[in-house]
């Protein structure tokens, strides 16, 4: 990774005011931004131009972003947000794309001056500093905490979090795969569900509960436990049924989703030292807000021992900036860039 710049985005429009590109990549959606640094520090990121994509209706990458630049400005530069792992040659191995993600080759046959990745969750660590207090919707703790190490995490297409830290010069975000962790449990429900997940895989993630694919989990073990036949196929089904009251087993399956989540969210605030507070971004989140207050996330989130006490005094906030993933990439850029 670059060496970090001490310049802000403020001095960075004086000397490289051309816009760039800035993309977040997920496994179901791409989110792109033609995007310029701005001389508002409370705001140092302008988003020009902003659109979604599906993966799945596209080749690679390249071909969206192709897409994209074909109307407005010109660019040369672009940042991508991506989860996964990067091999010595670039490439990013992930199981939640439908296709291999390489910045080389993205440079090469877009024609750009350069194309640089970044970890998707550590962007959005770098964004949360711009979220404003009306995107935000408050569940737990404190309106405010210190300055202190901040986790960002969400579930999705699987689980992404990464821990902001602020030191004296310039905060440093840690990537995490927390996601790949084992799930842990503690409810006999939950232990029997696990249970049954193992007898397809030798391995429990914690996205493999908690991410849009992982609700579709607990509810077919769900359905199993309870010996009834499944009757929806797809997340955003299960979802659906769970809102409208529609299905007992889909709205028990998001209620262990929410509680799991309490759960683990409130593990890795223990583990990263969380206590400048935590923000849940993106996935599946925003659409089951209302179902996710009325739920035990809280107090499972909470339900530490004796470390109760603590976590009663971090604020725990839902991001609703459907542009987050975008504006810390570009953020990360900015601060990265020499």
């Amino acid at each position: 990774m670059a060496a970090t710049s001490s310049r802000t985005p403020a001095d960075l429009l004086r000397h490289a005011p051309l816009p760039f590109l800035a993309a977040d990549v997920g496994g179901t959606h791409v989110r792109v931004g033609r995007v310029q640094a701005s001389d508002d520090d409370a705001h140092p990121i302008r988003v020009l131009d902003y659109r979604k994509y599906r993966c799945a209706d596209y080749p690679g990458l390249a071909a969206i972003l192709a897409d994209f630049i074909k109307d407005g400005p010109a660019v040369s530069d672009c940042v991508i947000a991506s989860a996964g792992f990067p091999l010595q040659d670039g490439t990013v191995i992930t199981a939640n794309l439908p296709w291999m993600l390489s910045p080389k080759a993205i440079r090469a046959e877009l024609g750009l001056d350069s194309v640089h990745l970044v970890n998707d969750f550590e962007a959005v660590a770098h964004a949360a500093a711009y979220v404003d207090a009306s995107e935000v919707l408050q569940l737990a703790g404190p309106a405010q905490a210190p300055r202190a190490p901040t986790l960002v995490l969400g579930p999705g297409t699987g689980l992404g979090a990464a821990v902001w830290i602020p030191t004296d010069r310039h905060p440093v975000v840690l990537a995490t795969e927390a996601g790949q962790a084992a799930l842990a449990t503690n409810s006999e429900l939950e232990m029997q569900l696990v249970r049954e997940m193992l007898r397809t895989r030798s391995h429990v993630s914690v996205e493999q509960a908690l991410s849009g694919p992982g609700l579709r989990n607990l509810y077919n073990a769900l359905c199993v436990v309870r010996g009834a036949a499944p009757a929806h196929a797809s997340p955003d089904a299960i979802t659906a049924a769970a809102l409208a009251d529609a299905d007992p087993l889909a709205v028990e399956s998001l209620q262990v989703f929410c509680g799991l989540l309490g759960s683990v969210v409130g593990d890795m605030a223990l583990l990263y030292g969380a206590q400048g507070g935590i923000y849940l971004a993106g996935g599946i989140l925003p659409k089951i807000r209302h179902f996710l207050i009325g739920s035990s996330f809280v107090e499972r989130f909470l339900d530490k021992g004796p470390m109760r006490e603590a976590l009663q005094r971090i604020p725990v906030k839902l991001v609703e900036h459907g542009q987050l993933g975008v504006v810390g990439a570009a953020s990360w850029y900015l601060g990265h860039k020499t």
